[in-house]
């Protein structure tokens, strides 16, 4: 004889009708995620007709991902009298799609790192191995911003360390083809790796300055490295004009100071002294650059196109803008 729909069921009928196994049905049981309506006279469980719906519920949401802790925390605002709650379906689902979409990164970097090293030449495979062995997965832009820290004047405004940063770090692609894997893990292991000798990376003219001054200088070039960039993307030639006028600008502002030929002359040649950077902005836009389009501007590509502006202006060395 068959049980109706209102008589208690047995572990096992309760498993068939939901399609798991009793073991299934017993560990939610067992952690309180499914109550048990009585207990036969044998001691054994059973259970009441909602239970099934409840069970459903529980292997959805178990499906979706979400811990133990989260279905419980879902079923216990379920529970809730008046049906309100704190949104922890919402926040456990939003929760679950954050790690998801860093699990996705991480298989994208693993697979394009992987085509990276089966392309590779045996002569090339052990160093590349060596640099992306020196990633995270997915990569981390720590050891770049530690770079810029060491590089930009002291005491300079958070906001504008902030701004600078904003630009000057790559963010790694969603989803990277192995050129741009071998990028990043080489521009990773440039910032990591020490100042030869004694040298000071920082700029002669940007160490002369206080925090404060640093912002204006720095807001100043953004503007010039901006109006710049236009003109690189475009493919025109150094040349006078607004951008070099803004860059010109930046450090007439910062010191203090009027804008002359005799003043352009002595930037020119300080500036053309400075020690450069120029295989980290090339690997940024080997980075930033999808694959088979024009590369895309750095801010080092237009510092580069300024300076070449500014030597060509005021007959100074020629730079080495390229």
């Amino acid at each position: 004889m068959g049980t109706t729909s209102d008589d208690p069921w047995g572990i096992g009928e309760l498993a068939a009708r939901a399609g798991v196994t009793v073991k299934t049905v017993r560990f939610y049981s067992d952690r309180g995620l499914l109550p048990e309506a009585s207990r036969s006279a044998g001691g054994h469980r059973r259970y009441g007709s909602d239970a099934l719906d409840r069970l459903r519920l529980i292997r959805s949401l178990r499906g979706l991902g979400l811990s133990v802790r989260e279905v419980r925390r879902v079923l216990d605002e379920e529970d809730t009298a008046d049906g309100a709650g704190g949104g922890a379906l919402e926040d456990a689902v939003a929760g679950r799609l954050r790690e998801l979409g860093t699990e996705i990164r991480a298989l994208r970097w693993r697979e394009a790192a992987l085509r990276l090293v089966h392309e590779s030449t045996p002569e090339d495979r052990a160093d590349r191995l060596r640099l992306i062995g020196g990633l995270s997965v997915p990569p981390s832009t720590a050891p770049l911003v530690r770079f810029w820290r060491g590089w930009l004047p002291p005491r300079m405004p958070r906001r504008s360390v902030d701004a600078f940063l904003d630009v000057a770090v790559p963010q790694p692609p969603q989803d990277p083809s192995p050129a741009q894997v071998l990028a990043f893990a080489r521009l990773n292991a440039l910032t990591l790796a020490p100042c030869p000798g004694t040298a000071q990376p920082q700029p002669e003219a940007h160490r002369a300055v206080d925090g404060r001054r640093a912002a204006v200088l720095y807001a100043g070039l953004a503007e010039s490295y901006e109006l710049a960039g236009v003109q690189v993307r475009r493919g025109r030639d150094p040349r006078p004009g607004e951008a070099l006028d803004r860059f010109v600008d930046a450090y007439t502002s910062t010191y203090g100071v009027r804008d002359s030929p005799g003043f352009r002359r002595r930037l020119a040649g300080q500036l053309a002294a400075d020690p450069r950077i120029d295989r980290y902005w090339e690997l940024v836009a080997e980075v930033v650059t999808e694959p088979g389009r024009r590369p895309e501007p750095t801010p080092g590509a237009a510092h580069d196109w300024l300076l070449a502006a500014l030597a060509a202006e005021t007959g100074t060395a020629r730079s080495a803008y390229a």
